[in-house]
């Protein structure tokens, strides 16, 4: 019978505590039920707490969370956002992800592209296509400038010269 109780099913051993799985998301709960109290619930009763007892409001309700310099937003801003990178990790490896692995060029970072990158901008027509599920061959663009020393703005119209400034 021993034996039986130390050997677990798979299903068992996927099983997590509920609180494992649930502390994120309760901690977001948690710090908004605190906000919403805070800021609309209780200045709203202790303003009227104050009307029906002395028939005006004489004192404005002092966010309790405020006091100590806000050090309590300061704290769950802290821990829900290493909770949000710690899952986002997690997912990044695989976890819940329904065995969905993610390449490892995949990434919460913005990653700049490399200074070698150049853009390839068409400005001339593109010749026509006929609709084929091949490869489609390289296109090179026709585009020349027009030799003129007035530049053109994004919209096609003529930009005035350059004026240069003569030395004093």
């Amino acid at each position: 019978m021993a034996e039986e109780i130390k050997e677990m099913s798979e299903s068992e051993k996927k099983k997590e505590d509920w609180m494992n799985s649930k502390w994120r998301p309760m901690m977001g709960w948690m710090y908004m039920a605190v906000c919403s109290a805070d800021f609309i619930i209780f200045p709203v009763l202790w303003s009227v707490v104050q009307v029906i007892g002395g028939g005006e409001v004489r004192t404005q309700w002092q966010p309790i969370t405020l006091q100590g310099a806000g050090l309590f937003h300061i704290a769950m801003g802290a821990v829900l956002g290493i909770a949000a990178y710690g899952r986002t990790q997690e997912k990044m490896n695989g976890a819940n992800n329904g065995g969905l692995q993610l390449p490892s060029n995949v990434g919460t970072t913005y990653i700049p592209p490399s200074a070698t990158t150049t853009a390839n901008i068409n400005l001339g027509s593109a010749p026509a296509a006929t609709p084929s599920y091949s490869a489609r061959p390289a296109y090179t663009p026709s585009y020349s400038a027009p030799n003129t020393s007035v530049g053109m703005s994004s919209s096609g119209k003529p930009m005035p010269a350059p004026q240069i400034d003569e030395p004093l």
